[in-house]
């Protein structure tokens, strides 16, 4: 059984919810919500926590602050508030961290800047060079983007670069494309990473492709899974829950 706290505060107006395994856990993970950092919350990934908590794991799963009103680098900085929390709440448990879209964004950008494991589903990894290459793509929101609409059905059919293009821009201020990506900033001291993007989605492969090949350059653990279709982020979780408890059971250990 798992019991869940809700709106736990880790920094001045933000919250988490905590699953917490019936048995002790074996090690801590953040499981950070998609919405190109425009919108959705906590509540999007209790489907992730639930399942992580049932295989032993102590799962939060916070909120952040979200553009416009809040621009790159905002949700770095409250996931960065959130891991120093962590590391005092919780010394003893080894920490990783989960994500879709952006939420997979934010969790490498954990990984990168703490070395912890990190996995993501369809992260947005691909921003500098993508916009430099891309500059006729005329930037959209998608009309009928609902902050209310499960993960799972978000972005489901294939490409749509004008809204790719739009919600970066809406994240970022004037010369931040490159402090923003976070392949340009891979270190030796990175953390272990599972990266996993389908083949002809919402989000370009580029991103997955520079990012692995940067950490394999400097001899840090990647693990790649490019699958057929157009389904993106949670559309596909079912697809690869096993091959991500492996990997977490590969790199999460006390």
């Amino acid at each position: 059984m798992v019991t869940i706290k809700r709106n736990i505060k880790y920094a001045t107006d933000l919250t988490l919810d905590q699953y917490q395994p019936e048995q002790a856990a074996k090690g801590l993970i953040i499981a950070i919500h998609g919405g190109g950092w425009f919108q959705g919350d906590k509540a999007k990934e209790a489907d992730v926590s639930q399942w992580l908590a049932q295989q032993g794991y102590l799962v939060v799963t916070p909120n952040y602050r979200l553009a416009p009103t809040h621009l790159f680098p905002a949700p770095l900085q409250d996931m960065n508030a959130l891991y120093d929390w962590l590391c005092q709440k919780e010394p003893k448990l080894p920490i990783a961290a989960i994500g879709a879209s952006s939420g997979g964004n934010l969790a490498v950008e954990l990984a990168l800047n703490y070395g912890i494991p990190a996995v993501s589903l369809s992260g947005i990894l691909d921003i500098s060079h993508w916009l430099s290459t891309h500059p006729l793509v005329v930037a959209k929101k998608v009309a009928t983007t609902d902050p209310d609409q499960p993960s799972v059905a978000v972005n489901q059919t294939g490409t749509n670069d004008s809204f790719y293009k739009w919600f970066i821009e809406n994240y970022l201020a004037a010369d931040q494309a490159t402090a923003a990506t976070p392949y340009l900033h891979v270190s030796s001291a990175s953390g272990p990473m599972l990266l996993i993007n389908s083949l002809a989605e919402f989000v370009p492969i580029t991103g997955i492709t520079r990012l692995s090949q940067r950490l394999a350059q400097v001899k840090v653990p990647v693990e790649t899974m490019l699958l057929p279709g157009s389904q993106h982020g949670k559309g596909y979780l079912a697809t690869v829950q096993a091959d991500i408890l492996l990997f977490l059971k590969r790199y999460l250990a006390a």
